[in-house]
Protein backbone atom coordinates (compact mmCIF):
# COMPACT_ATOMS: atom_id res chain seq x y z
CA UNK A 1 0.00 0.00 0.00
CA UNK A 2 1.32 3.57 -0.43
CA UNK A 3 0.04 6.94 0.76
CA UNK A 4 -1.13 9.18 -2.24
CA UNK A 5 -0.96 13.09 -2.30
CA UNK A 6 -1.91 15.63 -5.31
CA UNK A 7 -0.82 18.90 -5.65
CA UNK A 8 -0.57 21.34 -8.75
CA UNK A 9 2.71 22.20 -10.32
CA UNK A 10 3.19 25.68 -9.36
CA UNK A 11 5.20 28.42 -11.90
CA UNK A 12 7.77 28.13 -9.10
CA UNK A 13 8.76 24.63 -9.53
CA UNK A 14 9.54 25.07 -13.10
CA UNK A 15 12.60 26.12 -15.01
CA UNK A 16 13.27 28.49 -18.27
CA UNK A 17 12.65 25.16 -20.29
CA UNK A 18 9.12 25.56 -19.11
CA UNK A 19 8.98 21.90 -17.26
CA UNK A 20 9.92 20.90 -13.40
CA UNK A 21 13.20 22.25 -11.93
CA UNK A 22 14.77 18.96 -10.94
CA UNK A 23 15.31 19.85 -7.41
CA UNK A 24 11.91 20.60 -6.76
CA UNK A 25 11.63 16.72 -6.95
CA UNK A 26 13.14 16.65 -3.95
CA UNK A 27 10.74 19.64 -2.86
CA UNK A 28 7.69 17.39 -3.91
CA UNK A 29 8.73 14.14 -1.84
CA UNK A 30 9.31 16.28 1.78
CA UNK A 31 5.89 18.19 0.76
CA UNK A 32 4.40 14.42 0.58
CA UNK A 33 6.12 13.50 3.63
CA UNK A 34 4.44 16.30 5.71
CA UNK A 35 0.83 15.47 4.43
CA UNK A 36 1.77 11.68 5.46
CA UNK A 37 2.05 13.26 8.96
CA UNK A 38 -1.07 15.34 8.78
CA UNK A 39 -2.87 12.90 7.22
CA UNK A 40 -2.14 9.87 9.64
CA UNK A 41 -2.13 11.49 13.08
CA UNK A 42 -3.05 15.47 12.53
CA UNK A 43 -2.05 18.83 11.60
CA UNK A 44 0.82 19.19 14.23
CA UNK A 45 1.78 15.89 14.92
CA UNK A 46 5.26 16.46 12.89
CA UNK A 47 5.87 19.34 14.74
CA UNK A 48 5.19 18.18 17.54
CA UNK A 49 7.75 15.02 17.19
CA UNK A 50 10.10 17.80 16.25
CA UNK A 51 9.34 20.52 19.01
CA UNK A 52 7.80 18.43 22.46
CA UNK A 53 9.70 15.14 21.99
CA UNK A 54 12.96 16.46 20.24
CA UNK A 55 13.29 13.65 17.38
CA UNK A 56 14.19 14.42 13.95
CA UNK A 57 14.21 12.64 10.56
CA UNK A 58 17.38 14.33 8.73
CA UNK A 59 18.06 12.64 5.37
CA UNK A 60 20.94 10.89 5.01
CA UNK A 61 20.83 9.79 1.28
CA UNK A 62 18.84 10.83 -1.25
CA UNK A 63 18.12 9.70 -4.73
CA UNK A 64 15.71 10.39 -8.12
CA UNK A 65 15.65 8.88 -11.77
CA UNK A 66 13.56 11.20 -14.04
CA UNK A 67 10.90 9.54 -16.51
CA UNK A 68 9.08 12.37 -17.88
CA UNK A 69 8.91 15.96 -17.36
CA UNK A 70 5.76 17.69 -15.61
CA UNK A 71 4.97 20.86 -16.70
CA UNK A 72 3.05 24.31 -14.94
CA UNK A 73 -0.31 23.57 -14.59
CA UNK A 74 0.12 19.56 -14.70
CA UNK A 75 -1.23 17.87 -10.72
CA UNK A 76 1.41 15.95 -9.81
CA UNK A 77 0.40 12.82 -7.74
CA UNK A 78 3.24 11.47 -5.43
CA UNK A 79 3.03 8.15 -4.40
CA UNK A 80 5.06 7.29 -0.26
CA UNK A 81 5.85 3.62 0.70
CA UNK A 82 8.37 2.54 2.78
CA UNK A 83 11.06 0.55 1.02
CA UNK A 84 12.92 -0.17 4.50
CA UNK A 85 12.04 -0.12 8.10
CA UNK A 86 15.36 -0.08 10.09
CA UNK A 87 16.20 0.18 14.10
CA UNK A 88 17.15 3.78 13.80
CA UNK A 89 16.22 4.42 10.04
CA UNK A 90 13.69 4.54 7.21
CA UNK A 91 13.72 4.14 4.11
CA UNK A 92 11.06 6.12 2.21
CA UNK A 93 10.15 5.33 -1.39
CA UNK A 94 8.37 8.08 -3.99
CA UNK A 95 6.73 7.98 -7.09
CA UNK A 96 5.46 11.16 -8.78
CA UNK A 97 2.82 10.97 -11.43
CA UNK A 98 1.35 13.50 -13.91
CA UNK A 99 -2.47 12.81 -13.03
CA UNK A 100 -4.44 11.91 -16.11
CA UNK A 101 -6.20 14.41 -17.88
CA UNK A 102 -8.84 14.12 -20.72
CA UNK A 103 -7.10 12.56 -23.51
CA UNK A 104 -3.76 12.42 -21.54
CA UNK A 105 -3.03 9.23 -19.49
CA UNK A 106 -1.55 9.22 -16.34
CA UNK A 107 2.73 9.24 -16.93
CA UNK A 108 5.13 8.23 -14.30
CA UNK A 109 7.86 11.89 -14.41
CA UNK A 110 9.75 10.07 -11.64
CA UNK A 111 10.68 7.73 -8.63
CA UNK A 112 13.36 8.29 -5.82
CA UNK A 113 13.74 7.52 -2.16
CA UNK A 114 15.05 9.21 0.60
CA UNK A 115 16.66 7.58 3.80
CA UNK A 116 15.84 9.10 7.09
CA UNK A 117 17.90 8.87 10.23
CA UNK A 118 16.37 9.09 13.21
CA UNK A 119 17.26 11.28 15.79
CA UNK A 120 17.56 12.79 19.22
CA UNK A 121 17.77 16.19 18.29
CA UNK A 122 19.03 17.26 21.58
CA UNK A 123 22.16 15.19 20.87
CA UNK A 124 21.85 14.81 17.62
CA UNK A 125 22.64 10.94 17.72
CA UNK A 126 20.57 7.88 15.81
CA UNK A 127 18.21 6.55 18.39
CA UNK A 128 15.45 3.67 17.58
CA UNK A 129 12.56 4.31 15.64
CA UNK A 130 9.45 5.10 18.02
CA UNK A 131 6.60 2.58 18.35
CA UNK A 132 4.03 5.45 17.53
CA UNK A 133 6.12 6.04 14.36
CA UNK A 134 6.38 2.01 13.11
CA UNK A 135 2.55 1.91 13.79
CA UNK A 136 1.78 4.54 11.89
CA UNK A 137 4.03 3.83 9.01
CA UNK A 138 3.06 -0.33 9.12
CA UNK A 139 0.69 -0.71 6.31
CA UNK A 140 3.23 1.60 3.89
CA UNK A 141 5.98 -1.38 4.39
CA UNK A 142 6.65 -2.94 1.02
CA UNK A 143 6.90 -6.46 1.01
Amino acid sequence: MSFTFATPVRFSDIDHAGIVYYPRFFHLFHVAFEELWRARIGPQAYSELIDRDRIGFPAVKAECEFKAPLRFGDTAEIEVSVSRLGARSITFRYRISRAATGAVPRELAAEGSVVCAVVDLARFVAVPVPERVVAMLADLIET
